[in-house]
């Protein structure tokens, strides 16, 4: 029995005259995906994408469980493929769906006839396979409005496809359709969500990362490889820079109002992820910053640090609370990885008393008392990059 994998396209399919653009650009990464699975051939017709493996010995299983992580899919299920008869229909619909059948206790039928020269229509093909379906599996009964088990009879062009349940697929728009943004990624819970949700958007993530040491460990960075290695099934290969930062906190604390530190610190991070991100070709950055979570994002505050920006400043999280950030951390399997207790720059000589409400001109005349420009140029210079890849 031939089985095969449909991929639905999610809100791509909207896309009008653009839509080529990002089908041929979402056909190309999941040929990358499933690469190291074995051959498959891929083709487009009617909002979906049909991927046929060419090999007996490919795990289906495996396929699907990475396309789930594929941003531009809307759903996803494998199928069974049948001639296009009834008989054919319900004969390999019994046999391919008995496992599934066995156990359940309700089920209904839908069918879709998208060949509009097949003799039966879309009621008559759910009425005829349903009845099948009753008879071969007589514990089963009907249930239209909550049913465990929906089975699908697809009618197309070439074949008809018999699958049940579908599963949801990541959403979104597909990697890179929306440009490059640069992800100030910390060792903590909230910036991975915030790249993973605008690389839903169709955005290629970069990463940059800030250490201090000895004030940080290399078990710290390391940590911060490790959440990039686990965003790359997201956000496909991504360039990690490791930005040295110590010089620049030493100054902020010799030179500057230990109140106004998280502030200036963040402001300089800016300055430098800006500088990197032009070299990268990124026309944005991403923050994992949440409204009022911590004294450094009151909305003063990031006035404060977006007076710096010379491009924008996307926050996804800035409406979520923590325990919506949390839900979304578990669910890309970041959340483990971040809770690891090992500090980042950003915990560095943290200030007793942080200013929640800072002024913009203090801020200014404070940073230029600093004197950090050549401080961040040297930062800049001393930034290296590795390519954090997928893991398959």
């Amino acid at each position: 029995m031939k089985e095969i994998i449909l991929v639905k396209f999610g809100e791509m399919a909207l896309k009008g005259l653009n839509k080529h653009s990002f089908e041929r650009t979402l056909m190309q990464q999941l040929k990358q995906r499933l690469s190291s699975l074995g051959a498959f051939i891929f083709a487009s017709a009617q909002s979906t994408i049909y991927i046929i493996p060419q090999e007996e010995h490919i795990p289906l299983e495996t396929a699907v469980e990475r396309l789930t992580k594929v941003f531009g899919i809307a759903s996803i299920c494998r199928a069974c493929v049948c001639e296009k008869s009834l008989d054919d229909i319900t004969a390999k619909a019994v046999d391919y769906l008995r496992d599934t059948l066995d156990t359940a206790a309700t089920f209904k039928v839908e069918a879709k006839r998208a060949d509009k020269s097949f003799p039966l229509k879309s009621p008559e093909i759910c009425r005829e396979l349903g009845g099948e379906l009753c008879e071969a599996f007589p514990h089963l009964r009907v249930d239209v409005h909550d049913p465990e088990v929906t089975v699908m009879a697809d009618i197309r062009d070439t074949h008809a496809y018999v699958y049940a349940d579908k599963l949801h697929g990541a959403g979104g728009l597909p990697l890179g359709t929306s440009g490059k943004a640069m992800l100030l990624l910390s060792g903590g819970i909230d910036s991975p969500v915030a790249g993973y949700m605008m690389a839903k958007r169709g955005i290629s993530v970069s990463a940059i990362h800030f250490v201090s040491p000895p004030y940080t460990s290399e078990r710290a960075r390391l940590k911060v490889e490790q959440l990039c290695e686990k965003m790359t099934e997201y956000c496909g290969n991504m360039h990690f820079y490791c930005v040295p930062f110590t010089e620049i906190q030493e100054q902020l604390k010799r030179r500057c109002p230990e109140e106004y530190f998280t502030i200036l610190m963040r402001r300089l991070m800016m300055c430098i992820a800006q500088e990197i991100a032009k070299r990268e070709g990124a026309a944005a950055l991403i923050t994992g910053e949440s409204v009022g979570q911590v004294a450094s994002q009151t909305l003063q505050a990031m006035v404060c640090t977006d007076a710096v920006c010379h491009m924008p400043v996307f926050r996804p999280c800035i409406g979520l609370d923590k325990t919506e950030i949390i839900a979304t951390a578990r669910k890309i399997d970041t959340f483990d990885i971040s809770i690891q207790p090992y500090e980042d720059c950003c915990t560095v000589f943290t200030p007793r008393h942080p200013k929640i409400r800072p002024r913009l001109a203090e801020i200014e005349a404070a940073q230029e008392k600093g004197d950090f420009a050549e401080l961040v140029q040297r930062a800049v210079a001393g930034t290296e990059c590795k390519e954090i890849c997928m893991p398959y």
